[in-house]
């Protein structure tokens, strides 16, 4: 009777915790057979210069269709250049070469 419970109550958590742990490595990683692919800075690579903020064209794709500057994670950018990214779309907006916002289209 005894060892009939140590089974019961044993077989029912290792199987309820296998599950919650599969769950979270699916949930944590998207597809864990291929790896990230690091972004590239355009800044560090040559391609893109910062200071010129009368490029509207290239400091369009560092802004969102709303208006909002990007972050880090989803343009590449390091710390540094994300800090003169800001500033020079700040600047571009202040001419008005960028829009502070654009129409906010709602569904």
């Amino acid at each position: 009777m005894a060892n009939d419970r140590k089974d019961r109550g044993s077989s029912s958590s290792s199987s309820g915790s296998r599950d919650r742990d599969d769950k979270r490595e699916k949930r944590n990683s998207k597809n864990p057979k291929r790896p990230r692919k690091p972004k590239v800075d355009p800044f560090k690579a040559g391609e893109l210069e910062v200071t010129d903020y009368h490029d509207a064209k290239m400091l369009r794709r560092f802004v969102s269709d709303t208006g909002k500057i990007l972050p880090r994670r989803r343009t590449g950018v390091t710390a540094k250049f994300q800090r003169r990214l800001a500033l020079t779309i700040k600047r571009a907006r202040q001419i008005g070469l960028l829009p502070f916002t654009d129409k906010l289209v709602r569904r």
